[in-house]
């Protein structure tokens, strides 16, 4: 396998590029597509496919299973609970073929692209099974931003091994997209009262629904609370508004669930709420080891609604289910929160942008509330002159924190660079490279988005930093740094 050397950083030949073959599929509604002010056709396309001969249901049926059955999993199952969404629309006395049900939910059944557009911006962890793995390497889990029609994103991953030698190879992912079954998760009071606090929504009305609830309550616990709260609106007069901010930030938390036969690669995390109807962009995982030994894996990432933007927090320790939920607070309230790798004095810990252009440090008794930040590393070279930020959660070494950053320089252009902080004091900055580590080379110029390499997480093994990388949102590379080589060239801070 060839390879590119550029100072300390050895590119490989290696490129995972967008496939615009990996789809998923939806539900689609005619007429309610986002921009059209009508009601939906459902009604005059339903009675269309009623209207069709046997033959005629048989022949389309047929075409479209050949067409489209090797591009899913269950296409069967696909299009049995699209049908089963029309359900209200049907006469009861009607008996309709199983051929016939089936073409109605193939009509309502659209494919979306999830890497249509472009794939980047990875993060890279160690997978949680490492069984068979061969000695001295690991298996890993990268996560990928899928990026389709509309610029919609979501989070995908790919598998693969890092050998005894610091070479990272990525598995062919499998055939199929899925997304998972989205439910429930358990709400938390704290991260309400600091959202409606920062909407300026705390007070009387919010206090009446949490003081009687616990810490964390149930969508069952709120519902009861908000009902009881309606009827004594007579002297709150705003509670009504109230009210509807609670409702939007208690759907910011969820779960989802995917089948055990669903192979990791083929899992997609899919926009499930308002707040990130427009994407889930730039995940950085982190495997957290707690102070009693469990681990967990966390993801901060930014929730886009085509206006607006928030973060959020996944969970899981499989990778298989997934909680969603809020993060908030003035730390919180910018892109790229990445979480330390276990607890600081006794504290969560995370390197946050919260004022758009400069690398700073917070620290939370609560995974989900970031109140404040305190400053750790200003822009001071030229290829960093418009803003800083990390490329991913930091990572522990002997020597310090290493931190990769990125910054953002003349023509726009994203480069790789990093820092080191103190182990038990991270706010001091040890060293930083006066150079980036990483920036576009010729062949990484073009691209869905010019000029920008850019990473949500690395990994170090056999004494290796591997990068993974985004090359202009149209594909993915892997670099690799010795460690010690890098540690070394650190420029110690006085």
């Amino acid at each position: 396998m060839t390879a590119m050397h550029t100072a300390l950083a050895t590119r490989s030949s290696l490129r995972i590029a967008a496939d615009p073959g990996r789809v998923v599929t939806r539900l689609f509604v005619p007429g309610q597509e986002g921009f059209e002010l009508q009601e939906s056709r459902t009604g005059v396309v339903l009675s269309r496919i009623l209207a069709l001969s046997d033959d005629d249901v048989a022949a389309s049926l047929q075409d479209v299973v050949t067409r489209f059955d090797w591009r899913h999993r269950d296409l069967d199952g696909i299009f049995r609970r699209h049908a089963s969404e029309l359900a209200d629309r049907l006469d009861p006395d009607r008996t309709l073929s199983d051929s016939r049900k089936m073409l109605l939910g193939a009509a309502f059944t659209s494919e979306y692209a999830i890497e249509g557009a472009a794939l980047c911006n990875p993060s890279m962890v160690a997978h949680p099974d490492q069984t068979d793995t061969a000695a001295g390497s690991l298996r890993f889990v990268m996560s990928v931003r899928g990026i389709g029609e509309g610029h919609r994103s979501s989070i995908g991953f790919r598998t693969g091994v890092i050998d005894s030698a610091g070479n990272a190879t990525v598995d062919e992912p499998v055939p199929f997209a899925a997304t998972g079954r989205v439910g429930r998760t358990l709400l938390d009071a704290a991260a309400f009262r600091v959202e409606l606090s920062r909407q300026e929504h705390a007070g009387e009305a919010a206090d009446y629904v949490f003081n009687g609830l616990d810490a964390l309550f149930t969508r069952a616990d709120l519902n009861e609370r908000l009902d009881d709260l309606r009827t004594r609106l007579s002297t709150r007069g705003h509670a009504e508004d109230t009210i509807a901010v609670i409702r939007g930030i208690a759907e910011r938390f969820y779960a989802i669930e995917f089948p055990d036969d669903v192979a990791l690669s083929e899992r997609v995390l899919w926009p499930s709420m308002e707040a990130e109807q427009a994407g889930m962009e730039d995940a950085r995982f982190v495997r957290f080891v707690d102070d009693d030994g469990s681990i967990t894996y966390y993801a901060t990432y930014t929730a886009y609604s085509g206006s607006l933007i928030s973060q959020q927090l996944l969970q899981t320790t499989d990778f298989r289910t997934f909680t969603s939920v809020p993060l908030v607070g003035r730390a919180a309230a910018n892109k790229g929160l990445a979480l330390f790798p276990r607890r600081i004095g006794g504290r969560y810990a995370a390197m946050s942008r919260s004022d758009r252009e400069t690398n700073t440090l917070g620290f939370a008794d609560h995974l989900s509330v970031w109140t404040s930040a305190s400053p750790c590393q200003t822009p001071t070279e030229s290829w960093e002159t418009l803003q800083l930020g990390n490329c991913g959660p930091p990572i522990e070494t002997d020597a310090g924190w290493l931190v990769l950053t990125h910054g953002v320089g003349p023509m726009r252009t994203y480069s790789i660079g990093a820092i080191l902080l103190d182990l038990h004091d991270p706010t001091r900055v040890l060293g930083r490279l006066r150079r980036p580590l990483l920036s576009p080379v010729p062949d990484e110029q073009n691209g869905y988005v010019p000029n920008v390499v850019y990473s949500c997480g690395a990994l170090v093994h056999a004494d290796t930093l591997v990068i993974p990388y985004g090359i202009c949102d149209s594909a993915i590379g892997i670099a690799t740094v010795p460690l010690p080589e890098l540690l070394a060239a650190l420029v110690r801070e006085t």
